[in-house]
């Protein structure tokens, strides 16, 4: 990555392990030489750099949900079991909370369709993720992409925003 330098740095700061290697220069200097083998995990600074560099915006409107129901498309939602009793959910949607998205999306099929009661997603499959305002959502898409889902998206407005459009169905 060209014309990085000073976002790199900034990703070291941050993932850099604390009090190892050396520093040369005044108190505060970000010129410092990490300790070999100290380094931090690859994965995690790709995973920010892929998430700090691409342009493609993940997330759907209203209407384009209301659309992409209509379709193939595979929405999940990542409230707490809780959350769905009180509040209702989106017609067609699947809960799988926050915490268990990582385990899920790992499952073996039948696993995952007995826990479900759905079909498993494939890594090609058309996601949407929602919650209730679209923070949690936007977390579920980042550990679907980083599971090698690639056609992921999250609702923004989230079950929020739902509901001052449409009716609920209650669990």
């Amino acid at each position: 990555m060209r014309g990085c330098g000073g976002l790199r740095r900034a990703v070291w700061a941050v993932l850099a392990p604390r009090g190892r290697g050396s520093c040369r220069g005044p108190a505060g200097s970000t010129r410092c030489r990490p300790r070999l083998g100290a380094a931090p995990d690859l994965k995690s600074i790709n995973v920010i750099f892929y998430n700090l560099s691409t342009t493609a915006d993940h997330s759907v409107s209203y209407k384009e949900l209301k659309d992409l129901l209509k379709s193939q498309t595979i929405h999940i939602d990542v409230r707490e079991k809780w959350e769905i009793g009180k509040f209702g959910k989106i017609p067609g949607s699947i809960n799988i909370p926050l915490g268990e998205v990582v385990e899920a999306l790992r499952m073996n099929p039948e696993d995952f369709k007995e826990q479900y009661n759905q079909d498993m997603p494939a890594k090609l499959d058309h996601i949407v993720f929602s919650c209730m305002a679209g923070v949690r959502s936007k977390r579920a898409l980042d550990i679907a992409m980083s599971l090698g889902f690639s056609r992921v998206q999250h609702y923004a407005g989230g079950f929020e925003e739902w509901r001052e459009y449409e009716p609920l169905e209650k669990n």
